[in-house]
């Protein structure tokens, strides 16, 4: 599974660590198992999260290549 989010995520240029991938993986997994009845709430803070990551790496590449110009 993290294979293919991993690859998923290289597709549009993004690389999260394996290891942090894992861990939050597994905590949400956790959670979901422990507390069924929250699993909207895990899954709309773990898309936030998500979407932060995207939204700082694009701009961090958006950085570099005014840098270069």
């Amino acid at each position: 599974m993290t294979e293919i989010i991993d690859k998923q995520l290289k597709k549009i240029g993004i690389t999260i660590s394996k290891p942090a991938l894992a861990v939050l993986c597994i905590i949400f997994g956790i959670i979901v198992i422990v507390f069924p009845q929250v699993i909207a709430f895990v899954v709309g803070v773990f898309l936030v999260i998500q979407g932060v990551l995207l939204f700082t790496d694009y701009m961090e590449i958006k950085r570099q290549q005014r840098d270069k110009a």
